[in-house]
């Protein structure tokens, strides 16, 4: 079969083979191109219009193996919902290798939805449609918003159909770019049944990969930048309304990625207490409580150093203790990276003491929970009041009053040039998001094959941040109706 130069440069592979099964991906019966993500691939290293080729898209839906890729089922365990699962792994997805990117970055590529691996317990090893692109949907989305995440790189239908609870649906395969696709739960399983020396060798792997500025065996310094990482990451969820829906540890990355867009939606009405994924009975990752569940993720990712950090018992208490210290930073960095965004989303200046700055954004906060108030568009209202809308907010709210006190006390702090702050607050604060109601008609459209609201959502949310006419409706709030009885599903 006719090739292209993928550029295959396997670590994972050549020092971590143990954490895995070598397999290839399962072929389908009829592919057929969805979408390439065409900027990706370039930046990749890969000729787009090859990869949309018959050739490339056979490489894409795993009927073919790309050449220098050694396929690999990765394993890891994982804390789902709380409760510990000592072997999960890739039940549908294979990593094909690692390419190194035009900016000098290391990526894992990886196949979804391309069949049935030793991991897959049961399994079809299949992916549907509907939940490929809604992550080709919600992750690019995600990363023109800046935030750090996993990419598509490319999604093809299968031609065929694959059973799920609600019956019959399309299937398809996504071609997944992520930092890694290591995670706690990577880290989970090589405590629990690797050698001491592969354990190291897996510490300083994850040290090399994504934090090289962490000097060689210094355990703790892994486990402040993987905080770090993490808190930064959780701040810009935060900050856009972001909620992912199922943070099991097995979800989150050593590198700081959002990865794993399965139940995962958007605030409308800002609300702490808002849980959209079906399954989330008890709230465990409602979106107030998502900074608390990365600290209690980032917790069970130091236990799995400890071996490292203490293989003499009579240190051990004292390392336990420094460890703990490094998690209970989490908060402190957190707040840290949550004020930053939210000074900017509210043009505050920088000089402003992070207690002010706290003081007007947890009112401000407490205000739209309130008053139901849009937590995206409510910051464009602001940027409007400072060029002179001054009852753009106070026109929509039942208590003016109360309304009309904060925004005082908020102009008073604003820098006294209102045009440009405006103008800073509309670069980071997003005009545009995946709504949850225009992904899921985007959906419901390409599961009878029309991909063009699909195309037209993608195009809209590649730039959230510049207003264009004739985007009004993507601007929008939902419909009350359509969020009052919203829930999402993992799509597995």
């Amino acid at each position: 079969m006719h090739g292209m130069d993928w550029g295959f440069d396997n670590t994972f592979a050549r020092k971590l083979d143990w954490l895995g099964a070598a397999v290839d991906p399962v072929p389908v019966s009829a592919p057929s191109l969805l979408t390439v993500n065409d900027s990706l691939a370039l930046e990749l290293g890969l000729d787009p219009q090859w990869l949309a080729s018959t050739d490339g898209v056979a490489h894409l839906a795993g009927n073919a193996v790309p050449e220098g890729a050694q396929p690999r089922a990765q394993a890891y365990a994982g804390h789902q919902f709380g409760q510990f699962s000592p072997l999960l792994g890739d039940g549908r997805a294979h990593l094909l290798g690692e390419v190194v990117d035009a900016h000098g970055a290391r990526r894992d590529l990886g196949l979804k939805g391309s069949g049935r691996t030793p991991f897959s317990r049961g399994g079809d090893g299949r992916a549907a449609l509907g939940p490929v692109l809604r992550e080709l949907i919600v992750s690019e989305a995600m990363h023109a918003l800046g935030i750090p995440t996993s990419r598509v790189l490319a999604a093809v239908a299968t031609g065929e159909q694959i059973l799920r609870a609600d019956g019959p649906t399309p299937g398809a395969v996504l071609t997944r770019v992520a930092a890694s696709h290591l995670r706690v739960g990577t880290a989970e399983l090589v405590r629990m049944r690797a050698s001491d020396a592969q354990q190291l060798a897996f510490a300083d792997y994850v040290r090399r990969r994504h934090h090289p500025q962490v000097a060689e065996g210094d355990h703790l310094g892994l486990i402040d930048a993987v905080v770090e990482a993490q808190a930064s990451l959780i701040a810009r969820w935060m900050s856009v309304g972001f909620i992912h829906g199922v943070m099991n540890t097995d979800n989150m990355t050593l590198s700081g990625e959002t990865i794993d867009y399965g139940p995962c939606a958007f605030l409308e009405a800002h609300d702490p207490n808002a849980v959209f994924s079906s399954i989330d009975t008890m709230g465990r990752y409602r979106f107030g409580a998502q900074p608390s569940i990365a600290q209690w993720n980032l917790a069970r990712y130091a236990e799995t150093l400890l071996p490292l950090l203490a293989p003499d018992p009579s240190t051990e208490s004292d390392l336990i203790e420094a460890a703990t210290e490094r998690i209970r930073a989490f908060e402190t960095r957190f707040r840290g990276h949550w004020l930053r965004l939210y000074r900017g989303k509210l043009g505050l200046p920088d000089a402003l003491s992070d207690t002010a700055t706290a003081a007007l954004t947890d009112d401000l906060l407490a205000i739209m929970l309130a008053e139901r108030l849009d937590h995206t568009r409510t910051f464009r209202l602001l940027a409007t009041v400072l060029r002179g809308a001054d009852r753009a907010v106070a026109d929509l709210v039942d208590d003016s009053v109360r309304w009309l006190d904060w925004q005082s006390r908020w102009l008073a702090n604003v820098t006294t040039d209102p045009q440009s702050t405006a103008d800073a607050m509309d670069r980071v604060n997003p005009a545009y998001l995946a709504r949850n109601h225009l992904v899921e008609e985007a959906l419901a459209a390409a599961a009878t094959g029309d991909l063009a609201p699909t195309e037209a959502l993608l195009d809209v949310l590649r730039d959230p941040f510049t207003v264009r006419p004739g985007l009004d409706r993507y601007a929008a709030p939902a419909p009350a109706s359509f969020t009052a009885a919203y829930v999402t599903f993992c799509g597995t």
